[in-house]
């Protein structure tokens, strides 16, 4: 289910199809109908960019990125030390 009562969901290929054959001068009404979609589906459709959502994985750090990380989190290590031994902590 979509979790809210009467939403219905549309396949991404039907979504694509339909705004295409708008943007190639079909009527909004003639699709509703063909495809049995509401004419206010369609709007919303036409409004945004029907991109998929996408779940996965965060863009891959370069090994230079991580030798830079690496590098900055060691020199914040050494910082923190001597800060300690100036304040007479262990």
């Amino acid at each position: 289910m979509s979790g809210k009562k009467g939403i219905k969901k549309y396949p991404l290929g039907i979504r694509e199809e339909v705004v295409s054959r708008i943007h190639a001068g079909e009527s909004q009404r003639a699709l509703s109908r063909e495809y049995e979609i509401s004419r206010r589906a369609i709007q919303c459709w036409l409004k945004e960019p029907v991109l998929p959502k996408t779940r996965g994985r965060k863009p891959t750090k370069t090994l230079a990125e991580y030798k830079y990380e690496n590098k900055r989190l060691k020199m914040e290590n050494e910082l923190l030390r001597d800060f300690l031994r100036s304040t007479g902590r262990k």
